[in-house]
């Protein structure tokens, strides 16, 4: 009789207990680092009115996201690394994954919303505070929402689902869905293709109307005439940033799916960095190159000067 595990061991990185306690250097300093910028970025949208406009928010809700994401894994890993704490119940694991998943896939969603502002603040200006009114733009945020949490519950009730008897080692050091997945022993054809589904449906969906967004941005900037630096410089910013993480996420994604050379290390790194580059880059992309929220982070830490000096 085959038994269903219900206790899995996190196998991330693999090497010497010293190299992995080296590891943890980098990703303890990257982890500190997106907490307290995204942080940052959170207090000083929040606290100042003046920067209460859709495209602050929005920055706003990104950062929240990049402060989420890394603290429902990176413990998990710092741990892993330091001490080889490794253990994770089935329901944890399940937990874990549905919450890393849905606010990955958030992030995508959040440069869509940040593409519409943009769109409605170069393509129809006159217009854009009816637009970017809340109960106007409630729809797209209800929407993609909705679809973010159905997709996402329907991959992680499948893998609930599933019996695991065939390891309870997950190759990975946080619960990545083919990572558990792939430990089952019966079929797992519904779970590929309704991840796959996932992929299309959210992402890729995304990733096809915020092209779609920045093409019609540009074609009126030149038609114009009067292609502004600012709007230009902020647009292709978030372009950027959207295939940054794009890519990462493609690559950590596929290499379940294709056979590949990748080495395991080589696999977590590149999953590692889809987790937390976006989280420390973001804060320094949206947040230090905006000028109001860079003048704000300055005045906190001048602020913050004079009470150490005291």
């Amino acid at each position: 009789i085959n038994i269903s595990h219900t206790d899995f061991i996190l196998n991330g990185f693999s090497g010497s207990r010293e190299w992995k306690q080296l590891l943890f250097i980098p990703f303890f300093l990257l982890f500190v680092m997106s907490i307290t910028a995204n942080s940052m970025i959170i207090f000083i949208i929040l606290s100042h009115r003046a920067l209460h406009s859709p495209m602050y928010m929005l920055i706003c809700v990104m950062a929240f996201v990049d402060l989420v994401i890394p603290i429902f894994c990176v413990p998990n890993m710092l741990l892993n690394l330091l001490f080889n704490w490794n253990h994770i119940s089935l329901i944890g694991c399940l937990v874990q994954m549905f919450c890393i998943h849905f606010f990955g896939s958030v992030q995508t969603t959040i440069l869509l919303w940040m593409a519409l502002d943009r769109f409605y603040a170069i393509c129809t200006p006159l217009h854009y505070n009816e637009h970017m009114r809340f109960s106007a733009f409630l729809k797209f945020v209800i929407i993609p929402m909705l679809r973010n949490a159905v997709f996402i519950s329907a991959i992680v009730g499948l893998a609930r689902s599933l019996s695991y008897c065939q390891s309870n080692e997950i190759k990975h050091y946080f619960c990545e869905h083919m990572a558990l997945v792939t430990l089952a022993c019966g079929p797992i054809y519904v779970n590929n293709v309704v991840g796959l589904c996932t992929m299309f449906f959210i992402p890729a969906a995304d990733v096809l109307f915020i092209v779609f967004s920045y093409v019609r941005i540009f074609v009126s900037l030149f038609k114009s005439g009067k292609s502004s630096q600012k709007a230009l410089s902020t647009c292709i910013t978030h372009i950027v940033v959207m295939f940054m993480n794009v890519i990462l996420a493609l690559t950590s994604f596929l290499s379940y799916r294709i056979k590949n050379e990748m080495s395991s290390n080589s696999h977590m790194v590149i999953s590692a960095m889809y987790l937390l580059m976006p989280a420390c880059l973001n804060p320094i992309i949206y947040g230090i190159r905006t000028k109001e929220i860079r003048q704000q982070v300055i005045k906190v830490m001048k602020c913050g000067k004079r009470f150490t000096q005291h």
